[in-house]
């Protein structure tokens, strides 16, 4: 069964404002963005309600299947990625619904304003995660690997219709996946990390594994 976390207030960090802007594809802001990025912060940071469901399982690999005991999962990138890996942490994470009734509504009076609110969004589930991944490794005296998603490299988005059921998002923190496999709230994520007893190891970016060299959010 799996189990919940919110953060207390205060222990995500602060909004990084460049990783934002990243996200909004802005990488040489002027100072008018970076005001109305700090306006649209102010506006956002008080809705968001973020919360973490996850589960530990078994998991073992062969060159292109990961077998996490209750589902498997057709992918030669993560079973290469989780090789030497006994355990798997599976998470859901969302930073909630008001923010996207706040995008909704700054959709239709600024596109811009609506844009960075996207963008806020975006670092904070990923700020959300890493708080996390850090908070499980502390906890539980171990290292975890870089998260890896459905929908990157060649896992499956299918693959959210096995790991939605098995952490039970829509009950425990109101994540819910509809027929097109886009989650709800938008601002969310679902993972996999794979859990090692040695010591913590140096995570890459997902860019510096990634072929798509000419992505706009390439680090």
């Amino acid at each position: 069964m799996s189990q919940v976390i919110c953060p207390a207030p205060g222990e995500l960090p602060p909004l990084c404002e460049r990783e934002a802007l990243r996200y909004a594809a802005c990488r040489q802001p002027d100072e008018q963005t970076l005001s109305l990025l700090r306006d649209c912060w102010q506006e956002a940071e008080p809705v968001l309600r973020p919360q973490v469901c996850w589960l530990q399982l078994p998991v073992t690999t062969t060159e292109d299947l990961c077998d996490l005991g209750i589902f498997q999962l057709p992918s030669r990138k993560l079973a290469a990625h989780l090789a030497g890996c006994q355990q798997v942490v599976l998470l859901g994470a969302t930073v909630g619904v008001e923010l996207d009734r706040l995008i909704a509504r700054n959709s239709r009076l600024s596109p811009a304003r609506a844009l960075l609110l996207q963008a806020i969004g975006t670092e904070r589930v990923e700020a959300l995660c890493d708080w996390f991944c850090a908070h499980y490794e502390t906890e539980h005296n171990c290292s975890l690997t870089a998260r890896f998603s459905p929908g990157y490299g060649d896992l499956p988005l299918e693959s959210q219709q096995k790991i939605f059921p098995v952490l039970d998002c829509s009950r425990k923190i109101g994540l819910t996946l509809n027929g097109s496999l886009l989650m709800s709230p938008s601002k969310s994520v679902t993972a996999l990390a794979g859990l090692t007893d040695q010591p913590p190891i140096i995570k890459r970016s997902k860019c510096a594994d990634c072929s798509l060299i000419t992505c706009s959010f390439r680090r």
